[in-house]
């Protein structure tokens, strides 16, 4: 009986089971009756018979029937009896064991039946599961994934290997690029989006220059500038006319476009190694502000161009015009509406909507630019140079940094996209050649123009070899010329692929020539130190737009770090040989002097500077040197450090061009040193919250340094714990040796005592 009641759950298991499965996948009666239908209509009407030479009389009702039962058992009902069939003889297999064996029991077949069932749908839901999510990521989401892996960890392992991120970007958008493994699927798409990090690392970079700085960087920008492009496109031009023997379009496009540089890396390499203040910094920045300028007529020329170059003066003309409305457009709106707008959203204090209003503003004025056919980076930084003189600049530029930074980081990546390995190793020598060519012409024509208008050998170097690339507008420029006909397609691709690896080179190239100006710095004279150097002269002699800042300790440097950022010409004069010579070999402005000597400050200009300001660390060095410049220059202002309030009232009495502060003791601390440089700034009409931000983003530039001392402190200190304690186990392992020996030693000698007592014995 209980062997009867098993067969009879077992099988009503069954039965519900094929009736469920039937019953979700295709109704069976429907299907007969459909069936049936069909037997009764004719062949031509009956989707069941196609038509053919074979088949004109019709079937008869019994071939109708198997074609039917056929039709029925196909596919998926087929593996659904299948499925049941299998399950019906695993539970009668499972109710009764082999002979002589114990039944088991109802428990035991209904686990195991329904056990078998489940892990068999359990494998078909996550199959359909796993096709379905692949299936659904396929396409621009599994490249959105990819490349944030890649920008979230590619930063943290170069700094790991110290090496420059930039060498890690490239490298990886050449191994997940459409020319490595192929992981991008929509390579277009990420090229629109990295081309927005241009634009905020523009924006930025107008952010950082106000209208009044770009006037006193006019000799960099319209003289410097102006020279390099011009000279070196005509150079690059010479070249593909002597060598290559290429037309005159092909030239103007070819010439244009590799005489540009790489803002996004150069700069970013100046602010990582804080070089934007160096005379080769500047001269670096100024030279790109004239190619982001010199982009807009070249790209204007190339339809001109590829139509035979006629009409040349009146496409120049429009696009003059073009610029004028653009520039008027952003001046007006950045004057009127801009203001007005970051008053009311900062007033609402909602960061959500300072962003939505910094978002807007960057990238309406990109557009603005790129609809009049100008370049979209010229309206972006035109609109931060705007937004540099409001006083939201740097909460504008703190909430745009993470923007900015994952889209420089998608750039880079898009640049490595370029970068076709199986190009190189069919054309290596081409591309060898066209590689060294574009470094070495550029480097040597921007070297030699630097040293004309000024600059040491050593700064002229450093700017010729970090400016030696090509530039992200060259991929522009070609992809251009290729659209309308003036390059091919094989010519464009090497050309893009040695630019692609010019702008690899950079992080090695401007290594290269910090190592080879440190060299230069320090086997020059000491005059370099000195007040006849070409950098002194030339900002000593630029009127009145320079400070001087005697003292270059701990307070001196933040001072100078501050007075860099608000791109404020200085003169730091040291007492102390050793702090002036390693500040000099950097490329900074600081000489050797003492302010308390008469020719010293009428040698240095100090009374035609703006402020002259003092960080002297005793009150005898202070008090000296206000009266030396009191009596030398009575109405220039100064602003000095004191050591404590009585002597800050001793020193303000005594003019009323004298402004004296105590400092936070101990003045051996860079973080304490903050607020004396903040009230630098405030004294120079800086405005507080502009003040605030910068001694913010000072104080997170020296916690980190900090902390990064402390690692490399700590690495130190455990490197050497690790060395002693290897030393005493090698030690220890001396002594147990030592000590083993003499055990042997003293075992030998009492063996050799023991024979001998035995012979005489004998004997």
């Amino acid at each position: 009986m209980r062997h009867v009641i098993t067969i009879l759950l077992a099988l009503t298991t069954l039965s519900n089971s094929f009736q469920a499965t039937i019953t979700t996948k295709s109704p069976i009666k429907s299907h007969f009756r459909l069936s049936l239908q069909q037997t009764r209509v004719g062949p031509l009407e009956s989707s069941a018979f196609p038509l053919s030479n074979d088949n004109l009389h019709p079937p008869s009702k019994l071939t109708n029937v198997k074609t039917t039962i056929k039709t029925f058992f196909q596919g998926r009902r087929r593996r659904q009896i299948k499925f049941l069939l299998v399950a019906a003889i695993t539970l009668a297999t499972a109710i009764r064991s082999p002979p002589f064996s114990t039944p088991l029991s109802l428990k035991q077949v209904v686990k195991s039946s329904a056990g078998s069932i489940l892990a068999t749908e359990s494998s078909k839901t996550f199959l359909s599961a796993f096709r379905d999510l692949n299936l659904f990521m396929s396409g621009g989401k599994t490249d959105v994934l990819i490349l944030l892996l890649a920008t979230s960890l590619i930063t943290p392992l170069c700094k790991l290997a110290s090496t420059s991120p930039i060498l890690g970007f490239l490298a990886a958008g050449t191994f997940i690029g459409p020319n490595g493994f192929g992981l991008i699927s929509q390579v277009h798409s990420t090229e629109l989006l990295a081309e927005l990090g241009i634009v905020f690392f523009l924006f930025e970079m107008g952010i950082e220059l106000s209208t009044e700085r770009l006037k006193s960087m006019k000799k960099d920008v319209f003289g410097l500038g102006l020279s390099q492009f011009f000279v070196t496109a005509t150079a690059i031009a010479l070249v593909g006319l002597k060598v290559f023997g290429l037309p005159a379009n092909q030239l103007v496009v070819l010439g244009g476009g590799l005489a540009l540089s790489s803002s996004a890396f150069v700069l970013q390499l100046l602010k990582d190694k804080e070089e934007l203040g160096t005379r080769h910094g500047k001269a670096s920045f100024g030279i790109l502000l004239f190619q982001d300028l010199a982009v807009v007529p070249l790209l204007v020329s190339i339809p001109i161009l590829a139509g035979g170059g006629s009409g040349l003066v009146k496409a120049l003309s429009s696009a003059t015009l073009k610029a004028a409305m653009a520039l008027g457009a952003i001046a007006f709106i950045g004057r009127t509406v801009l203001n007005r707008m970051f008053n009311v959203v900062a007033g609402a204090k909602s960061q959500e909507a300072f962003l939505g209003v910094t978002l807007l503003t960057v990238l309406s004025m990109s557009f603005l630019t790129q609809g009049l056919g100008l370049s979209n980076t010229l309206g972006a930084f035109l609109a931060g140079v705007l937004l540099s003189e409001t006083k939201y600049k740097y909460q504008i530029e703190a909430e745009i940094a993470p923007f900015r930074g994952i889209l420089l980081g998608l750039f880079f990546c898009t640049v490595g996209f370029e970068i076709d390995i199986l190009l190189i190793l069919s054309q290596f020598k081409l591309i060898f050649s066209l590689v060294t060519g574009i470094i070495f012409t550029k480097a040597a024509v921007t070297t030699l123009l630097a040293m004309w208008f000024g600059l040491s050998f050593s700064n002229a170097q450093q700017t010729g070899l970090l400016l030696s690339q090509g530039g992200e507008f060259a991929f522009v420029a070609f992809g251009l010329a290729k659209s309308l006909g003036i390059f091919d397609a094989r010519t464009t691709k090497i050309l893009l692929t040695s630019v692609a690896l010019t702008m690899s080179t950079t992080p090695l190239v401007a290594s290269l020539a910090r190592k080879i100006g440190k060299k230069l710095e320090e086997k020059t004279g000491f005059e370099h130190y000195l007040v006849d150097d070409k950098d002194a002269i030339e900002i000593k002699d630029s009127g009145d737009d320079f400070v001087v800042v005697v003292g270059y300790g701990n307070v001196g440097k933040i001072v100078c770090d501050l007075l860099n950022k608000k791109f404020i010409k200085y003169i730091g004069l040291e007492l102390n040989p050793q702090r002036a010579i390693e500040a000099r070999n950097k490329g900074l402005p600081v000489f050797f002097g003492d302010i308390t000597r008469p020719e010293v400050a009428e040698a240095f200009n100090c009374g035609k500077a703006k402020k002259i300001i003092l960080t002297l660390a005793t009150m005898t060095e202070t008090n000296r040197a206000v009266s030396v410049l009191k009596r030398l220059f009575p109405t220039v202002e100064i602003f000095a450090t004191a050591v404590s309030s009585e002597h800050v009232k001793s020193l303000e009495a005594r003019s009323k061009f004298i402004s004296a502060m105590v400092p936070v003791l101990p003045q051996d601390s860079a973080l304490l040193s903050l607020p004396f440089g903040g009230a630098v700034l405030e004294s120079m009409d800086v405005a507080k919250e502009e003040v605030v931000a910068l001694m913010e983003e000072k104080r997170k530039g020296i916690l980190i340094k900090e902390n990064s001392e402390v690692q490399e402190l700590e690495k130190l200190v455990k490197k050497e714990k690790e060395e002693k304690e290897r030393e005493a186990i090698e030690e220890e392992k001396r002594r147990e040796e030592k000590r083993l020996d003499r055990e042997k030693d003293m075992d030998m000698r009492k063996e050799k005592i023991v024979k001998e007592k035995k012979g005489n014995k004998k004997t």
